[in-house]
């Protein structure tokens, strides 16, 4: 990875933010507490980071002229989404900084890809294989076994483009369901627990993690984070070392979330690399009132060329979304002391669709001497 432009914004410049989904928004919000602008590009009318800008362009990512005109109203660029596509990316970089750099999402678009970086840093994952027929696919799971999940290569989230073989079932099925010609199939981890840590990188190497989080998934979204995770603190310590590593070798600027898994063995457990998101996370919500500084703060400071802060959690924390038609419970929330309401001022809630989330914060118990 090459080293990412060198920027230093000044209060009253303004940031490009691709992507107007609810993370734009609260990147915005974020970047209004500095003294900084933001203009939103989304293809999406709708889009409720509209709602707390001044200035936004709605038009497609294959629109060339209107790309054009978002990067020379903007200083910098970034974007709420890794799926920026690679040719939007590239016309936005010859004419603005784009941050984290746009190298990066070839990496971490693309789930085979992601999995060689990982290893070559010497981190581990679980086992895989790259999968482009029904034939390959038989042949990785003689390799790999089973209970095995696999996965299309691009443009996954949320559980969408993946899905669980089991023994029994038949690979010619589900690798016609999956629909795709490029796959990975990777072995099936029976984790003690899911984890993730939320790391920001500025452009002079600085490294802040926050503290490592411990995440609860429904019909494979995230429905609550816990923090501080319930490992040991050497295993929090390297979970934050694998993060940091995997920003320096991206040479990245902003801020990124790493998937983790925590699984048993004998003696101490040990971890293992998920996902890499670069960008900020469901996962790191928490910080936006669990701690001294939010992930979207501190992503805003990095991409502007500000010194990072260092965060300090504010006691244990769970963030919990709202998701479809949970929605309507917002009221009830507004009435229990200590819980903070998020609401992303979306359209009409829909199955699986992340609508707000829920902060509450305990203070940590004093410590016994």
């Amino acid at each position: 990875m090459t080293s990412p432009p060198q920027v230093k914004l000044k209060p009253g410049d303004t940031i490009g933010i691709l992507g107007g989904g609810q993370l734009g928004r609260m990147l915005a919000m974020a970047a209004a507490r500095l003294g900084l602008r933001c203009r939103v590009f989304s293809p999406d009318p709708d889009s409720p980071a509209f709602d707390v800008v001044l200035n936004a362009t709605c038009a497609e990512y294959a629109d060339v002229e209107a790309l054009e005109l978002f990067a020379s109203d903007v200083d910098v660029i970034t974007y709420e989404f890794e799926n920026v596509p690679a040719a939007s990316a590239m016309i936005l970089a010859s004419r603005r900084p784009v941050l984290p750099d746009r190298n990066i999402l070839e990496t971490t678009q693309d789930r085979l890809a992601e999995k060689d970086f990982v290893r070559r840093l010497g981190i581990g994952t679980a086992d895989y294989a790259d999968v482009s027929s029904v034939e390959a696919l038989r042949a990785a799971i003689a390799k790999i076994g089973l209970p095995a999940v696999i996965k299309t290569r691009r443009f996954g989230y949320d559980g969408k483009g993946q899905a669980i073989i089991r023994e029994g079932d038949d690979p010619d099925r589900i690798w016609e369901e999956l629909g795709t010609k490029s796959a990975i199939l990777e072995a099936f981890i029976p984790f003690e627990r899911e984890i993730s840590v939320i790391a920001a990188r500025s452009a002079d190497g600085q490294v802040e993690c926050f503290d490592v989080t411990e995440n609860e998934h429904r019909d494979h979204i995230l429905k609550t984070s816990h923090v501080p995770a319930a490992i040991s603190d050497a295993l929090a310590a390297q979970a934050c070392s694998i993060a940091g590593k995997i920003a320096d070798a991206l040479h990245y600027v902003g801020v990124l979330a790493v998937e983790l898994f925590v699984v048993s063995g004998a003696g101490e457990p040990k971890i293992l690399v998920n996902e890499i998101a670069p960008r900020v996370h469901n996962s790191g919500h928490w910080t936006l009132d669990g701690a001294s500084i939010s992930q979207f703060e501190q992503h805003i400071r990095a991409i502007a060329g500000w010194p990072l802060g260092k965060p300090i959690r504010h006691g244990h924390v769970t963030m919990t979304n709202l998701i479809g038609d949970e929605i309507s419970s917002y009221e009830k929330w507004l009435t229990v002391p200590g819980a903070t309401v998020h609401l992303y001022g979306k359209g009409p809630p829909r199955p699986g669709r992340k609508m707000g989330h829920i902060t509450q914060i305990a203070v940590d118990p004093p410590k016994i001497a």
